[in-house]
């Protein structure tokens, strides 16, 4: 019997949405509730789901827009594949040997939810095989929100089966994995060698292993971004099966050089360049940083203010106490917290710079809490340090030490990286001279650090050379206005130049 699926309703201004990939082709068989397309409305991008288990036929091609219930595909019922689940339970797991008996139970495993304002997250990697024995609570997978990394535990001890594939993306509670439930934890294949006369690698005749130049999700990945072919590298794994660990340590191979007869009777090629490219699927995170981004622009009215800080007292300053500062509470003393203690006394002496618009209300804080951005691997991520105007500048720094940190490893909790009030941006790292910061919505302004430049500057009538850096405030000019963002700046030029009123609040 075959079962017509029809494009489900998506949303009550959508009549027609795109298919931009099928999961699974003409042919394939799919159980209950598999990702079998991807579909794109103006909107949004939205996953199609197989409504029974059966032989997928497609009815229309990627690429193609369909109007809202017309017929997308058929699912032919009888071709369902019955002896699918009694075979995977047959074979062994190809890394590990779970001794521990089966108990015929299958747990299901549907993606958690990990914070109130995310609902869906994508597959970053699989750390388990399919088909491998897991313990309760080991790792594996690596989930990715439009705001941070989070891992997947297993809940269970048993053979894990893979449901969604990695990069598919999910919403919260949808199905990710099956496992194979055992009475007991797996023993790992290498404490306990088993002797078989099976080919693991390679056959006891030298020849490939049945699964030779195969390379799992993760592996495949890894290869890819090197540009190595699985066919070039050797397997470790199970019937010669290219692991994670093989690809990491696989390094592309040197052309093989001609033989010198043969170069000598042929005249050298003329040197092509590499015009190699490579496609990579957005991140959420990248996705949500692109229209975050965009919105600001269109929906603020955003305008930038400059000046300029001669850096001379606090370098002094650092020079003469950073060996005591760290000494005494083992953190480094950086120009970090200068910068933010300094923006603390601005905001609270300009709190329209401090405040964000809210509907046709504006909202005032009269305490500081300060996002700083950091460039994390995966995106630029901005946590905040809370009430930072009664923290010294030892906890400023620790703070600063303890959320970067995270940022970089990927730890960074929801709760860590929203509800700042102002943010301060330092791209003078990486060695900007000058720019225009983008606002952190719903924030109403972020000040820009740049790098610190030797320059000639004049001084009670003579010409010296001092360490120059560019500020920048980017502001909403709907809430803010011209005067208080530049007297804002002011006050933080003043506040950096003579450090000592940061100690005096004057």
């Amino acid at each position: 019997m075959a079962l017509e699926i029809k494009v489900p309703n998506v949303g009550e201004s959508i009549s027609e949405v795109t298919i931009a990939q099928w999961m699974k082709k003409t042919g394939d068989s799919v159980e209950m509730d598999e990702v079998i397309a991807e579909l794109e409305s103006d909107k949004a991008t939205f996953e199609l789901t197989a409504e029974a288990a059966g032989v997928l036929t497609t009815k229309a091609n990627e690429g193609d827009t369909i109007e809202i219930g017309a017929v997308i595909c058929e699912i032919d019922t009888a071709g369902a594949p019955a002896e699918a689940s009694i075979v995977s339970e047959a074979v062994p797991a190809p890394t590990e040997v779970a001794e521990a008996k089966a108990t015929g139970e299958t747990m299901e495993m549907h993606v958690p939810a990990v914070g109130e304002s995310i609902n869906e997250v994508t597959i970053s990697s699989w750390m388990v095989d399919d088909g491998a024995s897991v313990a309760l609570d080991d790792v594996i997978a690596e989930i990715e929100s439009d705001k941070a990394t989070f891992e997947l535990t297993a809940e269970a001890n048993g053979v894990l089966r893979h449901v969604a594939k990695e990069g598919d993306t999910l919403e919260i509670g949808a199905l990710i994995c099956k496992i194979e439930v055992t009475d007991g934890a797996p023993t790992k294949a290498e404490s306990t060698p088993v002797e078989s006369s099976t080919p693991v690698a390679e056959s006891p005749t030298g020849e490939p292993g049945y699964a030779s130049g195969h390379a799992s999700p993760a592996a495949a990945k890894i290869l890819a971004e090197k540009g190595i072919a699985a066919t070039e590298i050797k397997g470790s794994g199970v019937g010669g099966r290219i692991t994670k660990e093989d690809a990491v340590n696989a390094e592309k191979s040197a052309p093989v050089s001609a033989p010198a007869s043969s170069a000598a009777q042929e005249a050298p090629a003329a040197p092509k360049g590499d015009r190699d490219q490579r496609r990579e699927k957005m991140t959420n995170l990248r996705k949500t940083i692109s229209r975050r981004l965009v919105s600001v622009k269109n929906e603020t009215a955003m305008l930038t203010t400059f000046n300029e800080v001669n850096m001379q007292p606090i370098m002094d300053l650092r020079k003469k106490y950073k060996e005591s500062f760290k000494d005494k509470y083992e953190v480094g003393l950086g120009f970090m917290s200068f910068f933010t203690k300094a923006c603390c006394m601005a905001l609270q002496e300009w709190p329209a710079v401090n405040a964000y618009i809210d509907g046709e209300e504006m909202v005032y804080s009269d305490f500081c809490d300060i996002s700083i951005a950091v460039s994390a691997p995966k995106g630029l991520v901005v946590p905040v340090i809370r009430n930072a105007e009664g923290m010294s500048f030892d906890q400023i720094e620790k703070e600063i030490v303890r959320l970067a940190t995270k940022a970089r490893e990927g730890k960074l909790s929801i709760p860590e990286m929203t509800g700042g009030t102002f943010t301060i941006t330092n791209g003078g790292i990486f060695g900007s001279m000058l720019s225009t910061p983008i606002i952190n919505a719903p924030q109403s302004a972020i000040l820009g650090m740049h790098n610190i430049v030797e320059r000639p500057v004049v001084e009670n009538g003579e010409i010296v050379v001092r360490p120059i850096m560019y500020v920048a405030l980017s502001y909403d000019h709907r809430i803010i206005d011209g005067r208080e963002s530049v007297s804002f700046l002011v006050r933080v030029k003043q506040l950096l130049e003579d450090p000592t009123r940061l100690l005096l609040g004057v």
